[in-house]
């Protein structure tokens, strides 16, 4: 009995305990389903959220364009190659939607993503170990072209898939890089492991105008089942990217591209340690064209070993050009008189005091005028223009209104500006002639602006205008803009008078940058390098040349500065004068650059060379049109055997000049020989046939990865490799 008895009470207390649990849980499950909700959690929005996908839709990014519209950055589609290697997406389907044979799969891959078979199988088998749903194969697995996709879709491979994105591209290479800069994916993961990639600016204007080119991104969002396919009612929301603005520079694609093959050619001549070039339109501070050496293809960021745009960003010692605006400060303080004579070679202001010497080593021309010091670039002639003409005081006023202790404020990331070295006598001596006070080129650019322009100092800038892609409105646009005017309309045009002696004159230090058809003034600089160790480099070539000059005399419409950096020179007699190397990239740049903006020549042309003035070529007979032009001069390029024109890289009213090469698109195109071609036009012809292009090096074409007289067809990739050109014949010596 008491058995029974205790088993009863123990068999109603687990009755009782069960019937509790089964009251709580029944309780539990009777508020879940009255409430939706687990632990303040809504049930309902946890399944939607699990049943919901969402997806960025990314905007382009704005592009970057000359001034007359030619794109130079603009966001290409590649494609980013992954693998999906759960099983699971498979299930209750017709055909394999994930890797079945990573051994297969690896070996088919490795030969078009040019990587090692074992490298892919080891990512396949680590996803597949480490149960992932997919994965990426990382740097070889992006940014493929359309061919490369095309090729491994036609494999059909299972569980292989694209993803479709933007990748910057810069058509035309190295050209004018350091204005463009470049832009280049950044990835970046949040708290719950997502991953967010962005094309961001790293440096020019990819960088300084970072924010209105990358515009805003979309997204979409919608329910789906476990194979990620959409619910009959999937609530999709869609937002529109707005994709970013587009930039329009002052730079001019021909100037610039005349410009960047120059130095390329002085580049293999002389192989100076540093270049540096500027145009400017010197009636409205516009930047045509800006180059430097070393520079670097942006489609290949990892190749960059130095960050700075010399143009801006590296002060120097600017040499005799700044003789040109201690003269121009004399002459505006009225006590300039040019046939006053003085003694020459040397010149010191007391015992204390470094002697100044003249650059031919103090020995001097004898007692000559002022005007003629100017012309031969005395060093002495500008030492007492400030100690027994003007005070120094007064000088440093004068630097200081040609804001050469000020950065010129230039729409471009990095600027740096030069000093004032001015606390000693022999300092104050040494900023006349320019040594000591370092200015970076652009800010002798300005500076020049005021002598150019009847006084009137004007704000270089490269950003013509915004332009918003969606709409096609201009949102802003830049006007020229005065910045200070330093010396009078009288003054200005006195400087000019002696600069273009500077060309002109039998003495002259600047008659080797005489052109043949427009007259030139300008002035000369030949600055010291400091030595580590103290005191300046000595020996040939250990110097940097430079010439800042406008043209045409009596209204110049451009200034140009170019400045080269310890250039191997050879010895003839014992040495080559260093202007050579800096007139023949001013002579050719600025002549052409004259004609091509219609500038009329002012002087009888010794070699008259006039432009073409291409007429409509659309339909008409290609071999017509061929042999016209080329009796004109012209390069003629016919691509494909029809007989009709259907294409061409020129258009009607277009000037060219003669040897630019004009190329004509047929029928039955075929890919030409294009060994010798420059960059421009390889770009030219790839845009014209809708190829995928890959420039490697620099200057001119060198081999080709598409056979000549091989069909060719939208889409096919075509590589080609530049090397730099025949050494030119540079022998044009003098003195600085």
């Amino acid at each position: 009995m008491k058995k029974n008895k205790s088993t009863n009470i123990v068999a109603g207390l687990l009755m009782i305990s069960f019937i509790g649990i089964f009251l709580v849980l029944s309780g539990r499950f009777l508020y879940i389903q009255v409430s939706g909700e687990v632990n303040n959690v809504s049930l309902e929005q946890w399944a939607k959220q699990k049943r919901t996908s969402s997806y960025s839709l990314h905007a382009e990014r704005g592009k970057i364009l000359d001034n007359n519209g030619m794109a130079l950055a603009y966001d290409q589609p590649t494609y980013r190659l992954y693998a999906i290697v759960d099983e699971a997406f498979s299930e209750n389907q017709k055909t394999p939607q994930h890797v079945e044979d990573p051994e297969k799969t690896a070996e088919k891959l490795s030969d078009i993503l040019n990587v090692e078979k074992e490298d892919i199988l080891t990512t396949l088998n680590a996803g597949i170990k480490n149960g992932r749903t997919q994965v990426e194969f990382g740097k070889q697995g992006k940014g493929l072209s359309q061919q490369q996709k095309d090729d491994i879709t036609a494999m059909k491979l299972p569980g292989i898939n694209f993803n479709k994105e933007a990748m910057r591209y810069y058509p035309n290479g190295m050209f004018a890089s350091r204005i463009i800069g470049f832009a280049r994916e950044t990835e970046e993961e949040d708290e719950k492991g997502q991953v967010t990639r962005e094309i961001k600016g790293i440096t020019g204007i990819e960088d300084e105008k970072n924010d209105l080119l990358k515009g805003e991104d979309g997204y979409i969002s919608y329910e789906r089942d476990k194979y990620n396919k959409k619910l009959l009612d999937p609530n999709e929301v869609i937002k529109k990217p707005k994709n970013g603005n587009d930039v329009y520079l002052t730079i001019d694609q021909k100037v610039q591209t005349l410009l960047e093959d120059v130095m390329s050619q002085v580049q293999e001549q002389y192989t100076p340690e540093r270049m540096t070039a500027i145009v400017m339109d010197a009636k409205t501070g516009e930047i045509i064209a800006m180059g430097n050496r070393p520079s670097y293809n942006p489609n290949n960021p990892e190749d960059v070993k130095n960050w700075y745009n010399d143009a801006i960003s590296t002060p120097f010692e600017p040499g005799s050009t700044m003789k040109m605006f201690t003269w121009a400060s004399a002459i505006e303080e009225g006590v300039y008189n040019g046939d006053e004579e003085y003694k020459s070679g040397s010149y010191r202001i007391n015992e204390q005091v470094q002697p100044v010497n003249d650059h031919n080593g103090g020995e001097g021309w004898g007692t000559i005028s002022y005007d003629e010091g100017f012309i031969r670039s005395s060093n002495v002639a500008a030492a007492k223009l400030l100690w027994e003409k003007m005070d120094s005081d007064t000088y440093l006023d004068y630097l200081h209104s040609f804001d050469f202790d000020k950065k010129t404020d230039i729409d471009l990331p990095g600027e740096s500006e030069g000093k004032i070295s001015y606390t000693y006598p022999r300092d104050k001596l040494s900023t006349t002639f320019g040594q000591g006070t370092t200015l970076t080129p652009i800010q002798q650019v300005k500076a020049a602006s005021a002598i150019a322009n009847n006084g009137k100092m004007l704000q270089p800038y490269v950003i013509k205008r915004i332009v918003d892609a969606n709409t096609g409105d201009v949102i802003k646009e830049k006007q020229p803009k005065v910045v200070g005017e330093p010396i009078s309309k009288e003054t200005s045009h006195q400087v000019l008078d002696l600069l273009e002696s500077v060309v002109s004159d039998k003495d002259g230090t600047g008659k080797m940058f005489a052109l043949d058809n427009y007259s030139v003034v300008g002035k000369t600089g030949t600055s010291q390098i400091p030595n580590p160790d103290g005191g300046y480099l000595r020996g040939v070539g250990n110097n940097t040349f430079s010439f800042l000059g406008m043209a045409p005399h009596d209204d110049p419409e451009l200034i140009m500065y170019v400045a080269v950096k310890q250039p191997d020179l050879e010895t003839e007699d014992g040495f080559e004068q260093g202007s050579a190397p800096v007139s023949f990239i001013f002579k050719n740049v600025m002549e052409s650059s004259l004609r091509y903006l219609n500038i009329e020549p002012d002087k009888e042309a010794k070699n008259e060379t006039k432009e073409i003035k291409m007429t409509h070529l659309k339909e008409k007979n290609a071999k017509k049109v061929k042999k016209d032009l080329e009796n004109q001069g012209v390069n003629v390029s016919v691509i494909g055997s029809g007989e009709k024109v259907t294409a061409s890289n020129v258009h009607e009213g277009e000037e060219v000049l003669p040897n630019d090469r004009v190329i004509l698109i047929t029928d039955k195109v075929k890919m030409p020989n294009v060994i010798g071609w420059s960059s421009r036009d390889i770009m030219q012809l790839a845009n014209l046939l809708n190829l995928e292009i890959t420039i490697k090096g620099n200057g001119f074409v060198e081999s080709q990865s598409i056979a000549a007289d091989k069909p060719i067809k939208k889409g096919d990739s075509l590589t080609v490799e530049l090397s730099s050109p025949t050494k030119v014949e540079l022998k044009e010596k003098d003195t600085d």
